[in-house]
């Protein structure tokens, strides 16, 4: 039975709706509010169409030509079979009865549906019953063989009573065939006398041909013993020629000195290898701060080009978008489609096959291209195309509208505006970076806080990552780097950037508090926490990031991925977002709040793993890494990324 069913337009209009007496309508109204915010504004339809939404079931039809939305909701535990067929029947009556109401838009008058819905209802329930009832039953024990077998007949006896196996006769030359049965015959006497004669002369000269090899064997056994003698009588030759040397004399005569590997001796360019030991120039403190040194030469046009938001991508010109569209490319594929009809699920289903594999070869992760070939198809079957250039445009559009509504974040993300709002309630704004291994946490990380220090902002860089030998060296440079492009003289006096530091081998959530207690106790602006990389199914070490997050309840968890990766992004978000979920006493969990995306610059047109990083989780790219620089750090465009996909 169903709780909630409803006919709403695209608008939000409800024009029909049923509600079961015994339930809630704000817990369905709930449940469908979630439908529209989360599947169908986001481009998410496709596959089984089911939504879940705490205890209820949701499954939706949506008609495209005229814009309509029926929604089912129903108790989850249920599993009722018969909602799709339900679905379709109710959407085919609803708009053969009001197709001219719907083609008008005369909305708002009174749809009476009751009728019909209890009458498809029913007819939906019943058919779903009787299939059930024609099922096949399994057999019951005494109608299988099992049940026919005692003991009895599986007991194996021995003697006259087992049938006696009557030997195989050899088909040999003699065999006669069917049919011919003269075995008295004078004829067939005489063919076994000359078989058996046959047979006699060819065991001659199988005895003959063994008898030839054996005395060629003696042979070459004997130039063998003739061959090992002559050879025995050189090596006592030899031997005598060569002069004994006693055990005596061989503990007199000096062992040899087996040598070594030799240094390898580099060029300094003239410098002494205790010049190049900037160990001693480090100030050392018991708090774990490192802060400044004055001999690094930096890059000085670097300063003064990231102050402000950051800037967009690069977005592809009119004129080189209009060559690539009349080039082909993928919507070549949409040639095959018949303007002037309504598109069906015949009609474009080569095309979306068409399209998956294009997006698959785009880097999209092949599971996300399914389901957002899927949302395309659902939304263009019914849509009514005039002409050849209405197919090619609608088919554009709807891929373009579904990908960049996809890449759009749903919540505003401004970091420069929460560092101000943070400050103002007393707290020091708070970034973790985490991910697996290689992917660029460290050097991004770097990035943003140049990014933070070019807005003003002093950032104290917590160094977590106690596992890789070098992570912390590797944090104290980029500190370096940055207080020589942001000296402390131009700041009156005070260093922007600090590294908080306690060594390796440390608990990281107990370094990363100390840092932001320090960070508050010191006027800095922002904490930037860098974790070591670590597996997404290296549970310990999830234990341990869900731990961090937990005790220091950042502002911005973000998780670091590079843009080189394909399906392995979808199983690495998946099982983050799920270990810090499953790790975490708080409620609701804090999971990952947005993504980097590294190594941009290195995919050409392969951008698919934003769409499948962003697909996953729902949360925004905030940062993309697109160089080796501390100026190469840019926001995601969401048309950017679309052209490029759409090459």
């Amino acid at each position: 039975m169903l709780d909630f069913f409803a006919v709403i337009t695209k608008g939000g209009l409800v024009l029909w709706y049923f509600q079961d007496a015994a339930q809630q309508l704000k817990t369905s109204i709930d449940a469908i509010n979630a439908l529209i915010r989360n599947v169908v504004l986001q481009e998410r339809g496709g596959g089984s169409g089911m939504y879940s939404h705490g205890s209820l079931a949701i499954k939706e039809q949506l008609d495209n030509e005229f814009d309509l939305l029926f929604v089912a909701v129903y108790q989850k535990i249920l599993q009722l079979s018969y909602v799709d067929k339900f679905l379709s029947d109710i959407q085919r009556e609803f708009r053969e009865r009001y197709r001219d109401e719907l083609r008008n838009g005369l909305y708002y008058q009174s749809f009476d549906f009751s009728s019909e819905y209890e009458r498809i209802l029913r007819q939906a329930e019943d058919t779903s019953r009787m299939v059930k009832l024609e099922v096949k039953k399994p057999r019951t024990f005494e109608q299988s063989l099992k049940s026919k077998k005692t003991v009895s007949s599986m007991i194996e006896k021995r003697g006259g009573d087992q049938p006696k196996k009557t030997p195989k006769k050899k088909e040999g030359k003699g065999k006669k065939r069917n049919g011919e049965c003269n075995n008295n015959s004078k004829e067939s006497r005489i063919e076994e006398i000359e078989d058996v004669e046959e047979e006699e002369e060819d065991i001659n000269e199988d005895v003959d041909d063994v008898e030839v090899s054996a005395v060629k064997e003696n042979e070459s056994c004997e130039l063998d013993e003739e061959a090992l003698e002559k050879n025995r009588e050189k090596l006592r030759n030899r031997m005598q020629r060569t002069p004994k040397v006693t055990k005596a004399e061989k503990t007199k005569s000096p062992k040899a000195v087996k040598k070594g590997k030799e240094a390898t001796v580099w060029d300094l360019d003239g410098k002494d290898s205790k010049s190049l030991d900037y160990s001693s120039k480090v100030p050392s403190s018991n708090s774990g701060i490192s802060s400044f040194r004055p001999d690094f030469l930096p890059d000085q046009s670097q300063i003064g080009t990231l102050s402000g938001n950051l800037k967009d991508m690069d977005i592809p010109s009119e004129k080189e978008s209009s060559v690539k569209k009349s080039s082909g490319g993928m919507f070549s594929m949409f040639k095959s489609l018949v303007g002037g009809k309504t598109l069906t699920e015949a009609d474009i289903a080569p095309v979306l096959e068409k399209m998956k594999d294009h997006l698959i070869g785009k880097n999209v992760a092949a599971e996300i291209s399914i389901k957002l070939c899927q949302s395309v198809g659902q939304k263009l079957e019914g849509k009514v195309i005039g002409t050849f250039d209405g197919v090619t445009a609608t088919v554009r559009s709807t891929l373009t509208e579904a990908l960049v509504q996809l890449l759009t974040p749903k919540r505003r993300i401004d970091v420069l505006r929460d560092v101000v709002e943070a400050k103002a309630n007393g707290r020091v704004y708070t970034m973790v970076f985490c991910g697996v291994n290689g992917v660029g946490k460290s050097t991004n990380l770097a990035k943003i806080t140049f990014w933070l220090i070019e807005n003003n902002y002093r950032v104290l860089i917590a160094a977590c990552d106690t596992f890789r030998a070098g992570a912390v060296e590797q944090l104290r440079t980029h500190m370096h780097h940055l207080n020589a492009l942001h000296p402390p003289e131009k700041h009156n006096g005070i260093s922007m950037v600090q590294l908080f530091e306690q060594g390796y081998g440390k608990d990281a959530a107990e370094i990363a508090r100390h840092a932001i207690e320090h960070a508050r106790k010191n006027n800095f602006d922002v904490v930037l926490v860098d974790t070591a990389g670590r597996m997404q199914d290296n549970e310990p070490l999830m234990r341990a990031l869900a731990k961090l997050i937990m005790v220091n309840e950042p502002h911005l968890t973000l998780f670091v991925g590079e843009a080189l990766v394909g399906n392995e992004a979808v199983d690495q978000l998946v099982k983050f977002n799920r270990a810090l979920a499953n790790h975490s006493v708080k409620h609701p969990p804090q999971g990952i709040d947005g993504i980097v995306l590294t190594k941009f610059d290195t995919i050409d047109d392969k951008v698919g793993a934003a769409i499948s990083m962003t697909y996953i989780t729902g949360q925004p790219i905030v940062f993309v890494g697109t160089g080796q620089t501390y100026t190469d750090l840019r926001k995601l465009d969401a048309k950017a990324v679309v052209y490029a996909l759409m090459k």
